[in-house]
């Protein structure tokens, strides 16, 4: 073997060698587990009381992962199950009672999912997410209002991006009967905050 042809097969080797780490952190970039744990990410809830006022409240146990490339916004993907039974809206009677069979029926229903289906980026960190959700038993196309808030290092070596997210469901479109609530209460608002550690 020849000189050249000796140095350049070491270069090529030498290439390859620094680029396996490069390569592996890049098939990792992109995958991340909401932080629940941490309470670094919440959903929460807003609805109408009788038009007077608002009802408050968060689904408190939940878990989920994403996969998100910055450089590919529009290849994102988001899987979210939610345990409907841990609705919390600081009032025990009336959670008992969102919870029973006159609405969220947990005893028959007790989670809910949401499976994205596709990103839209509309510059700036910001899209719409469009996915599944399926609550009460029923499944409908949602879009949700998404903002990217940050992403990092973390102080315990890990890596970390967050998110912020808005949407607006039709409790009929779910079965959810709201009439005794009356015609406000038609709709709920949901924010969403997900921080997610990469993998």
């Amino acid at each position: 073997m020849n000189k050249t042809s000796f140095l350049g097969k070491s270069l090529v080797a030498g290439l390859m060698a620094a680029s396996l780490p490069l390569m592996a952190g890049r098939a990792q970039a992109s995958d991340y587990t909401i932080d629940t744990d941490g309470q670094h990410a919440f959903i929460q809830f807003k609805i109408s009381h009788l038009g007077y006022s608002y009802v408050l409240g968060q689904f408190k146990e939940f878990s989920g992962d994403f996969s998100y490339d910055q450089g590919k916004p529009e290849d994102a993907k988001v899987s979210v199950e939610v345990n409907v039974d841990s609705l919390d809206s600081a009032h025990a009677e009336r959670d008992k009672h969102i919870k029973s069979a006159d609405f969220l029926d947990v005893s028959q229903y007790p989670t809910a999912t949401f499976t994205s289906t596709g990103f839209e980026s509309t510059g700036d960190g910001s899209g719409k997410l469009k996915g599944d959700l399926t609550l009460h038993g029923q499944t409908q196309p949602v879009t949700l209002d998404v903002d990217h808030i940050g992403g990092g290092e973390d102080p315990w070596g890990g890596y970390r991006q967050g998110f912020e997210g808005t949407t607006t469901l039709k409790l009929a479109d779910y079965g959810i009967d709201t009439s005794k609530l009356g015609p406000n209460a038609a709709t709920v608002d949901l924010y969403l905050v997900i921080e997610g550690i990469r993998q």
